[in-house]
């Protein structure tokens, strides 16, 4: 019998202001804690990643070369649940505002999906592999997206995620 699987995601951009402190990011800095509340209140949750704050992950390095790059990643119990989380709860209208401060990094997938075995954790340089992986191969059962996904046995899921009629 294999072990029970959870759904990991990772997701980066880059500040396109000065940096977090920046008066343009006051908005979504302020949006951090109770967005990771209603996250950790959530149907299915299992972890996030956090820095010493705990409000979020903004202070962990995940480019040394890019201080600007910031990170979010957590573990879910299903695919499901953290779709639900990630596109119909308030979340999705604070990501729709994604452009007034953040742009895409360059060179790697910004988003990935993978399955880990219950209980486990993954670690930054685990979650950019993943990314690595994504962007150099296209989505496979190592590293995918909602669009093209796979159950943890390797298999296609095919679900339409209905992103566009979300909160």
């Amino acid at each position: 019998m294999s072990a029970p699987m959870h759904i990991a995601q990772v997701n980066i951009a880059r500040i396109k202001h000065e940096n977090i402190d920046a008066p343009e990011m006051f908005t979504f800095v302020t949006k951090l804690a109770p967005i990771n509340t209603l996250a950790e209140r959530a149907p299915g949750f299992v972890w996030r990643l956090a820095d010493e704050d705990g409000d979020g992950a903004t202070g962990i390095e995940v480019f040394p070369e890019d201080p600007n790059v910031i990170m979010n990643m957590s573990v879910w119990e299903t695919m499901e649940d953290m779709f639900d989380f990630a596109y119909k709860t308030v979340h999705a209208k604070v990501m729709k505002r994604r452009a007034e401060w953040f742009i895409p990094v360059e060179g790697i997938a910004n988003l990935a999906l993978w399955w880990v075995e219950a209980g486990h954790i993954p670690t930054v340089a685990e979650a950019t592999a993943r990314m690595r992986a994504l962007h150099a191969n296209g989505p496979t059962p190592e590293a995918f997206t909602f669009d093209l996904a796979f159950d943890p046995s390797g298999k296609p899921v095919l679900r339409d995620w209905p992103k566009k009629d979300c909160a």
